[in-house]
């Protein structure tokens, strides 16, 4: 049976903060101290309990909230992910991503690599685990935002779009070099990352190296300063020696459709000692 005397020091704290976290000062300042005077010290392990539930609970509707704001695709997890697909080294790099200590410095994050080889799938990842984590959390295909960017602008609203995606303490951006911007579409682009620089955190993933990025912004000086932007404060991660699951997918098919039946009978492979027909 709990009793007073197991209600410490450190539970008094943790009351306290508790109490404090769901904007109750008065009750934080107050409480322990007057049901001590009131006799009823026993009470409060009880308490304590209760608020923990409460802390719990709003912790699960705010991520509730956030990841249906945020927009991820819902089976782009780490759990989904097969990690022996990714040199070791590159796989704890996002893994440490994941912990969202980036976001405090306001850092971004840029990926490369040729198309297939997980980009998208890891930065939904690192999205989904910072959302677990109470962080928000929007993603977003490249050329999606920056329609939306250019339709504010057009509607004179693009300063209300951007205070939007300052609620957002990280902002994934998929795919940027997979079209080629207009000098509109390039300008909107480049407004949205002046904003967040050195305030919130940009995540890119791209096919395409630095050296390529003036297919994206057109004008050199334009992406020289969109670069220097992103690259000031950033953790670069290259996809380089990984193979393309579609390109492993369409291996594994035709060794499945080379082996199955043919008139009944079961194609052999070459490591059973069968002869390429000539």
């Amino acid at each position: 049976m709990t009793t007073a005397a197991t209600f410490t020091l450190e539970m008094e704290a943790r009351l306290a903060d508790l109490l404090t976290t769901f904007k109750l000062p008065t009750i934080s300042a107050e409480l322990v101290d007057r049901i001590t005077k009131a006799g009823k010290k026993d009470a409060l392990p009880v308490i304590l309990e209760v608020c923990e539930q409460e802390a719990s609970d709003r912790h699960s509707r705010r991520v509730d909230r956030l990841r249906k704001a945020s927009d991820l695709p819902p089976g782009k997890t780490f759990a989904a992910f097969k990690e022996q697909r990714l040199p070791r080294p590159l796989m704890q790099k996002i893994r440490d991503l994941a912990h969202g200590d980036f976001l405090e410095r306001a850092a971004n994050v840029l990926m490369f690599g040729l198309p297939g080889v997980g980009k998208s799938h890891m930065a939904a990842a690192i999205g989904h685990a910072l959302v677990d984590a109470g962080h928000p959390v929007l993603f977003t295909p490249t050329y999606k935002l920056v329609q939306d960017l250019l339709a504010a602008k057009r509607d004179l609203a693009l300063p209300r779009a951007l205070r939007r995606l300052d609620l957002f303490d990280l902002l994934i951006l998929d795919d940027i070099g997979y079209v080629q911007q207009s000098p509109e579409e390039a300008e909107v682009l480049f407004t949205m990352m002046a904003e967040r620089y050195e305030r919130r955190s940009i995540l890119i993933t791209s096919n395409l190296i630095f050296s390529g990025w003036d297919r994206i912004f057109k004008n050199p000086m334009t992406t020289a300063a969109a670069i220097d932007r992103l690259v000031h404060h950033s953790v670069i991660l290259e996809f380089a020696e990984v193979e393309s699951y579609r390109g492993q997918k369409d291996q594994v098919d035709e060794r499945t459709e080379a082996t199955k039946p043919r008139n009944g009978r079961v194609a052999p492979s070459r490591g059973d000692g069968a002869r390429a027909e000539t």
